[in-house]
């Protein structure tokens, strides 16, 4: 079935006043968490309004939750000069807690997407160790992408990766997609037994230019840089391009195809994680580093089931 594209007036702003919405999970139940940087995270309730929940600290990026309902949260300190741990907070308790700090002898400054497959491996990026995270878009190949284990044990699967982000998983679990936001593509590795992955491969072509500093005046609609993934029922691959105000969608066949732009950036500003919720799995939720709101709107096809909504 073809993608139709999503106009912008399509969408619906919720959670207006949310801070740094970068990334949203809908349980299987149907409620619906962001992240926010007043608190551990937001929950964004039918009428659009929204309550914070847990402590303040760091810079909550991309989210995610497990089988039990608790919410992963990838903190992205690296935004305020401050560490980037992997952390849990479970609504239902109000625990919040680190789980990697550390992993193989390495600080975590940028945390920022994890994904949790049904072996139980919880994976994560890690995007830089630059001092300030605008300086890891020049290129660098400092990021990392880790496992933490069911029984506790973390390391490093996969380095030297530019500005590493979001991740997704294929419909088998064998494969993990990562967003190498300053490489403007996308690398998929293959999964393998004991939490470990195989050699990167990029996965469908470059998604568009990377900014040239001696050229001020480029078009920012044509920028690449990758931000968050998902994947549809149907097994394409969403891209947000979040320096365009646009999402792109990578079919199995390899192909390129536009599904959200917004040319004003009035509407879609910035989208960084794209989300499925609701009982179809067709409620399409967007985050965004840049608006001050959540959007919403139908999605011309399902989501792929996380592990939680299973």
């Amino acid at each position: 079935m073809p993608l139709s594209p999503i106009p912008a007036e399509a969408f619906t702003k919720i959670a207006i006043g949310i801070d740094r919405p970068e990334d949203v999970v809908v349980s299987k139940e149907g409620r619906v968490f962001a992240s926010d940087h007043q608190c551990a995270v937001a929950e964004i309730f039918s009428d659009g309004s929204f309550k914070r929940l847990g402590p303040k600290g760091g810079a909550p990026n991309g989210i995610n939750m497990d089988p039990q309902g608790r919410i992963l949260i990838a903190n992205f300190g690296i935004y305020d000069r401050q560490e980037g741990p992997l952390q849990r907070f479970d609504p239902a308790s109000g625990l919040h807690e680190t789980l990697v700090a550390e992993v193989d002898g390495k600080r975590l400054t940028s945390a920022n997407y994890p994904v949790m497959d049904r072996d139980g491996n919880i994976w994560c990026a890690n995007s830089t160790h630059a001092e300030t995270w605008p300086q890891a878009l020049d290129g660098r190949t400092d990021g990392f992408i880790f496992v933490l284990r069911p029984d506790g044990a973390a390391s490093i699967v996969a380095e030297g990766l530019k500005f590493p982000n979001g991740m997704a998983l294929s419909a088998d679990h064998k494969t993990l997609y990562c967003a190498q936001t300053s490489g403007a593509d996308v690398m998929a590795f293959d999964i393998l037994p004991g939490g470990k992955l195989g050699p990167g491969r990029r996965y469908g072509p470059q998604l568009g230019a990377l900014q040239d500093p001696a050229a001020p005046g480029a078009d920012p609609h044509g920028l690449g840089y990758t931000d968050g993934v998902g994947m549809d029922a149907e097994g394409n691959l969403w891209v947000c391009l979040p320096a365009a105000d646009k999402v792109v969608a990578i079919t199995p066949s390899l192909e390129v195809v536009t599904v959200i732009q917004d040319l004003t950036g009035d509407v879609v500003n910035h989208p960084t994680n794209v989300t499925w919720g609701g009982p179809d799995l067709k409620d399409l939720y967007i985050g965004s580093i840049r608006a001050g709101y959540v959007l919403k709107a139908r999605s011309p096809v399902a989501g792929l089931p996380l592990i939680h909504q299973l």
